[in-house]
């Protein structure tokens, strides 16, 4: 399939490539193209402002966590129908899982044959820009690195410097952005402030970096940049990998928890469970006194519970329905918080009998994990590769057994009508988990 797509990328993390990506996808949608939205490693924030700025689902794109394979065809499935596909890179161009570049934007490029523009901060350096992105070009030849955008460039001068060097080495230059102020989007413990939380603070942000992008980048230099990729040899993943459990006619409820206290999901994970035979209905814990009607299963993803815990303590009608409901349950990182007994004094659901704290310290990394226990919707020493992001720790850390491991750790608790733990699961990744929690439904 022929899509035209190039990659976002950065020497760093603090470049800007996130409001040059957001940007470039919210100017090429304010010229009339639809553009499919996509971000490099397990990162939940960042999709949802590409969403903002293109009118699409942010989807992710992760070898980790879904396995090479599944990479290309991700992406032809989230471009259907799109003009362009605009990826935004994690970390360094070659900061991957451990010492290599496994995960990493570049293996990314690699896997689906795009072009990489380079957003380089050329806040404190000249004449370096030039000796600093030929070091990138040349690093990984299968690499192709096609152009770079000035950053936080501080005067004409500097611009006529920086651009004379570059022209040197052959290197286009893409944009020149200036610095400016109120364009980068507010951050706190886990990065950036998630959109769902900003609502109109979100979309006039987006809208800001649109501009920005519009008024100091070529446009029709990227645009054409993003043609020039090659056909892909792939065809589009497809939520459609089993047959629908349930008999015609019957769509049992998935209610997935939803609103400002859990923005973290995969959008995949929904459509494998609609595929699945499921009746997805998203409901808000921190304003829903009550379960969507019919409620079968529950889902509660990632999110800031923490942030939010006095509000979703208050909202005793729901905690407590949570606390009875029998069906099967799955609950992830900030899910996991919400089903506990407390979190930082303020009572939770208790349907798991522990409780939660906020730590100083961050735990953060991929995990290669293996199912030690059975439960809704694992298998006992089954594999799963996830991810674990957060600042908080429950007492006790995990059951007996607890539902994973991973060098030497343990997390996570089974149950046979509920998984609960800190692991994040990209469930294009193991499809089969949706087949097993809709199977689940009584």
């Amino acid at each position: 399939m022929v899509v035209p797509r190039l990659v976002i990328a950065a020497p760093s993390s603090g470049s800007g490539k996130t409001t040059v990506a957001t940007g470039l996808m919210a100017a090429l949608r304010a010229r009339g193209l639809r553009v499919s939205p996509h971000k490099v490693g397990p990162d939940y924030i960042d999709p949802g402002y590409h969403a903002l700025a293109t009118g699409r689902p942010g989807r992710n794109l992760d070898p980790w966590l879904t396995g090479e394979d599944r990479v290309a065809p991700l992406l032809l499935h989230g471009a259907r129908d799109a003009d362009i596909a605009v990826v935004e890179g994690v970390m360094g161009l070659y900061d991957g899982a451990g010492s290599g570049d496994f995960a990493s934007t570049a293996h990314v490029a690699r896997l689906i044959g795009a072009p990489v523009v380079l957003v380089v901060d050329a806040a404190r350096q000249g004449r370096s820009v030039a000796a600093l992105v030929q070091g990138f070009v040349s690093f990984d030849t299968r690499v192709r690195l096609a152009g770079v955008i000035l950053n936080r460039v501080g005067s004409p001068r500097h611009e006529e410097i920086c651009r004379a060097a570059l022209d040197e080495s052959g290197i286009s230059v893409l944009g020149v952005i200036p610095r400016v102020d109120g364009v980068a989007t507010p951050s706190r413990h886990l990065g950036l402030i998630p959109a769902a939380e900003r609502s109109g603070d979100a979309v006039a942000a987006v809208e800001r970096m649109g501009a920005l992008v519009a008024g100091s980048c070529d446009l029709e230099g990227l645009v054409a940049l993003a043609r020039s990729a090659p056909p892909l040899p792939a065809r589009p993943w497809t939520p459609f990998l089993f047959p629908a459990v349930t008999g015609a006619g019957r769509r049992p409820v998935v209610a997935v928890a939803g609103g400002a206290a859990f923005t973290f999901g995969y959008a995949e994970q929904v459509e494998l469970l609609a595929a699945a035979g499921a009746e997805v209905v998203t409901f808000d814990p921190l304003r829903d006194e009550c379960l969507p009607d019919n409620t079968g299963a529950v889902v509660i993803g990632g999110g800031f519970p923490e942030m939010y815990a006095a509000e979703l303590s208050a909202n005793e009608p729901l905690r407590r329905r949570v606390a009875a409901f029998d069906g099967p349950i799955v609950a992830e990182c900030a899910g996991l918080l919400y089903l506990a007994r407390e979190l930082d004094g303020h009572p939770m659901c208790g349907r798991l009998d522990i409780t939660a704290t906020m730590t100083g310290g961050l735990t953060l990394g991929y995990r290669d994990a293996v199912a030690t226990a059975k439960s809704v919707l694992t298998r006992e020493g089954e594999r799963y590769r996830g991810h674990e992001f957060h600042r908080t720790a429950t007492d006790p850390g995990h059951a007996t057994p607890p539902l994973f491991r991973w060098r030497g750790a343990a997390d996570g608790f089974a149950e046979p009508l509920l998984a609960a733990s800190y692991l994040h699961l990209h469930w294009a990744g193991s499809p089969e988990l949706a087949e097993r929690l809709v199977a689940a439904i009584g």
